[in-house]
């Protein structure tokens, strides 16, 4: 993942989505996405919440072993939503009347249990992401690349969090800062220039958009162990300082080769992802 906040991720059950997000090392489901899918309600929102009462009323503890947690919506903005872990999930499922109850408990398992491979062994977890690249029509050079930016990513943050960095903002301001120094716009007008809207930015930067942006990040970690930064205002600065070393070096290509490494071009072409998974 390439920002330990940005961590909500979309399972499929029976072509239905379920939002989900990692919480204390572990799954947790939206839980108005489950009752959408068991139920097929046109308020699952409604339903939950009548649910809910129900179960409170009965002195049922499932309700309290759900959390708020913020994961992205259909907007692309994040709310929070009442979540549920594996075991939390499989009680409420016992409440809701549902021919999709027995399938959706299996797929919820092998879920489950999927997440707890990876935190044994995190090598699953990446061989998992290589494989969905490869599925979409990424060569294996361009992979290489995009798992070894995801890796510094992870680092950078790790760092960010010991070093001072809580809120969600705080990561937004801190890549604003690299990406600024690095190619000479935010991440949010950098998406606007590739004509992107919820898609991963990274997920559709070229060879060297993809180079730059792990030299400003690799080169921020650095500045930050070296001078042992804390705090915001610190981190905001050596953000910038290892930003500027990408920026001058792709401003030094840029003037040899005679063409801006930031373009509107989508490595991969919605017409060649579409004809890959065909």
């Amino acid at each position: 993942m390439d920002n330990q906040q940005e961590n909500t991720h979309i399972a499929i059950f029976r072509k239905r989505k379920i939002r989900k997000t990692i919480h204390n090392n572990e799954w947790w489901f939206s839980v108005v996405d489950v009752v959408e899918v068991l139920t097929e309600s046109v308020d699952a929102g409604a339903y939950w919440r009548k649910l809910k009462q129900r179960l409170k009323e009965e002195g049922s503890e499932v309700v309290t072993f759900c959390h708020g947690l913020k994961i992205k919506a259909s907007d692309g903005k994040k709310y929070e939503t009442d979540c549920a872990n594996t075991e939390s999930v499989f009680r409420i499922i016992q409440s809701i009347p549902s021919p999709k109850a027995e399938p959706f408990k299996r797929w919820l398992a092998k879920v489950g249990y999927e997440r707890i491979k990876e935190i044994e062994d995190p090598e699953l977890a990446t061989k998992r992401t290589r494989a969905l690249y490869k599925a979409k029509g990424y060569p294996d050079d361009w992979i290489e690349k995009r798992m070894r930016g995801i890796a510094i990513r992870e680092e950078l943050t790790d760092e960010w969090q010991k070093r001072g960095a809580k809120e969600q903002k705080d990561y937004e301001i801190l890549t604003a800062e690299i990406s600024k120094a690095t190619f000479g716009v935010t991440p949010s007008d950098y998406k606007k220039i590739k004509g992107l809207k919820r898609e991963n930015l990274r997920d559709h930067m070229d060879d060297f958009e993809l180079i730059f942006n792990m030299l400003g990040e690799r080169a921020t970690t650095e500045i930050h162990r070296t001078e042992d930064s804390r705090g915001i205002p610190k981190l905001k600065q050596d953000a910038k300082a290892g930003g500027d070393i990408a920026g001058s070096a792709r401003k030094q290509l840029e003037k040899r080769i005679g063409r801006p490494i930031v373009s509107a071009e989508n490595f991969l072409k919605p017409s060649k992802r579409s004809k890959k998974l065909r």
